[in-house]
């Protein structure tokens, strides 16, 4: 007698689409087309980031300033009686250079007693920032670049991803500028609705805003007040008096292997570094 063995069929549809999965991701992360994002935020706790608020202690989260909740990391000035100027940010934990930043984030509820009315419904995306292990005690804000979130109130018109420079320059139209603020000509989004807001980047040769997708500015030349180039730097998201929320912060690096014949060479990739290629 000719013994056989027969999977079940939906042991054998699961083998099979087991297969078929792996097969797609092994071919997706191996294409130099397709786009490899890393998650910053996972979504459960900020053990890869770094807080910084000014009068405290490295790593110090005055009164749950930034909080996980529901998948998102969250700005929350519920335990605050007044602000009292603790400007804060929480810094990842890594340095780039050439990326495109993607984030997800909503205003909500009401702003920080004692807080300054320019500051309401007002955030940002530090990049190219010092660490915030250098940062001074009392220290404010990071030196870095920004791109300004704010919050329409309703009515009146209100750009966000706008660029503004703490202890910074940059070149927009040609021209070098020292503006504390260059607005975008993004539309204004009021209430508390979801926003996607991107940032490219490739060291201080150029950066980009995109809103929803549409570039609003664009500018290069980045730079230290002093006129170091700004080439690299941290991350941090921005606590300056508005609750927000963010549910999605994702990072595609622009530099890395530009060798066709390495394993891990990527087609849009910006900048060289030959150290990363595998073969």
């Amino acid at each position: 007698m000719n013994h056989r063995t027969y999977l079940p069929l939906g042991l054998l549809c699961a083998a099979l689409m087991s297969g078929c999965s792996q097969t797609a991701t092994d071919t997706a992360s191996t294409n130099p087309d397709t786009e490899q994002w890393q998650t910053l935020f996972n979504g459960k706790d900020l053990n890869d980031w770094t807080i910084k608020i000014a009068g405290y202690e490295l790593n110090e989260n005055a009164l749950n300033t930034f909080q996980v909740k529901d998948g998102k990391l969250i700005v929350s000035y519920d335990e605050y009686d007044t602000f009292k100027g603790r400007n804060g940010h929480i810094f990842y934990n890594q340095p780039f250079s050439h990326y495109r930043i993607k984030i997800e984030y909503r205003f909500v509820g009401e702003q920080a007693a004692g807080a300054p009315d320019w500051a309401w419904r007002n955030n940002g995306i530090m990049y190219h920032a010092q660490s915030p292990q250098s940062m001074a005690f009392e220290q404010g804000y990071p030196a870095c670049m920004e791109v300004q979130l704010l919050g329409g109130n309703g009515t009146d018109e209100r750009h966000t991803s706008n660029l503004v420079t703490p202890g910074s320059h940059a070149v927009y139209n040609g021209e070098l500028r020292e503006d504390h603020i260059i607005e975008s000509t993004s539309k204004t989004y009021h209430g508390d609705q979801w926003v996607s807001a991107e940032l490219e980047v490739h060291g201080d040769d150029l950066a980009i805003h995109r809103v929803e997708g549409e570039e609003v500015i664009r500018y290069s030349g980045m730079q230290l007040d002093d006129g170091t180039p700004l080439t690299e730097g941290y991350i941090a998201l921005q606590a300056e008096s508005a609750p927000i929320e963010f549910r999605s912060v994702k990072l595609l690096n622009l530099k890395g292997c530009m060798d066709p014949e390495a394993s891990n060479y990527k087609s849009y990739f910006v900048a060289n570094d030959p150290e990363a290629c595998e073969y």
